[in-house]
């Protein structure tokens, strides 16, 4: 346990943290599960509306250190060749 008032406010802000982290990732996959919800259902313009909404969202949480650059640029990239694969 914390015992230095240094420590223990650090502890504070952990917590704070930790929730405003968890808030954002938990935004971050809704927008992930809409796009995977329209692959799912076939129609390409929906599939294409909704990564253009969750694009935005993925690459913020990396600006805010939620996740690293690469797996968001991965994901980004691999949704998006499922929405354009749904055409052909």
């Amino acid at each position: 346990m914390a015992n230095s008032p240094q420590a223990k406010k650090r502890a504070r802000q952990a917590e704070r943290r930790t929730e405003v982290n968890t808030n954002r990732r938990s935004r971050i996959r809704t927008f992930l599960r809409k796009v995977e919800e329209a692959i799912a259902g076939g129609d390409k313009t929906v599939a294409a509306a909704a990564l253009k909404e969750a694009q935005p969202e993925i690459m913020r949480g990396v600006t805010k250190g939620i996740m690293h650059k690469n797996t968001a640029s991965r994901k980004v990239s691999r949704l998006s060749a499922r929405v354009k694969s749904l055409g052909a």
